[in-house]
């Protein structure tokens, strides 16, 4: 399935999320700096300690505005305050609720690429996200061959220049949300088969057991969501700050 004309509202007031759906937040990153004041506020020491490290400002500042998203968005399923939120990381780095927040049953991934983020939430399900700017990638053939399946090198190579960067970014995407789902690595990407063409939808042909939903953003972007089981409801919101 690709959904790529889904209008990205602003959540309603009495928002909930149910058994049969999946709720996938746009979250801009360059936001104005009273805003980031207040999404700065929210987080943890450990996270300002990270947002410090980056060497530039833009990085920084954006981790804070995507860290920050999170926690409301987190927050609000939970009917909790932002700060209130607490994160245990997997080995990977993979941020997930801490024990005094697990019995939420609340699942969630969030990916980000330049100034924009996407966060996926989903209840008692294994869920995935990934986003990624389309831009010209110097090695592209030499990637392909080395995540891809032979298939899948077959196909980007058979297409004209102009489709392959965009066709080469939604197998990664694919591949990407349903590692992340998984929790495992990057060195995985090669044994994920997905099936996709230039004009349909990608499927996922590694296991029958998942969802695979296709996204388009924004101008130049490309997701997808990976979720465990099938005959979910996605449902795509823009963040907004007064989200409560």
């Amino acid at each position: 399935m690709t959904d790529t004309n889904h209008l990205w509202l602003p959540a309603p007031t009495d928002l909930t999320l149910l058994p049969d759906e999946v709720h996938v937040w746009r979250i801009d990153l360059d936001i104005p700096k009273s805003q980031l004041e207040n999404l700065g506020a929210t987080l943890s020491s450990d996270e300002l300690a990270r947002a410090n490290r980056f060497y530039f400002q833009e990085h920084s500042q954006r981790f804070i505005a995507g860290r920050g998203s999170l926690r409301n968005i987190l927050g609000f399923y939970l009917g909790i305050e932002p700060q209130q939120v607490r994160f245990d990381y997997e080995p990977r780095g993979k941020p997930l609720l801490a024990d005094t927040l697990a019995d939420s049953g609340l699942l969630f991934n969030l990916s980000h690429s330049q100034g924009l983020a996407l966060c996926a939430v989903k209840y008692r399900r294994k869920i995935g996200i990934d986003l990624e700017y389309v831009r010209a990638v110097s090695d592209l053939e030499a990637l392909a061959q080395r995540f891809f399946l032979p298939r899948e090198y077959d196909l980007l190579r058979s297409l004209p220049c102009d489709q392959q960067q965009e066709v080469f970014f939604r197998y990664w995407t694919c591949k990407e949300a349903y590692l992340k789902a998984t929790g495992d690595g990057i060195s995985q990407l090669e044994q994920v088969e997905i099936s996709l063409t230039p004009t349909q939808g990608a499927k996922l042909l590694t296991s029958e057991d998942w969802s695979l939903v296709e996204l388009t953003p924004a101008d130049n972007y490309r997701a997808a969501v990976a979720v465990a089981g099938s005959g979910w409801d996605f449902k795509c919101w823009q963040f907004t700050e007064s989200l409560k």
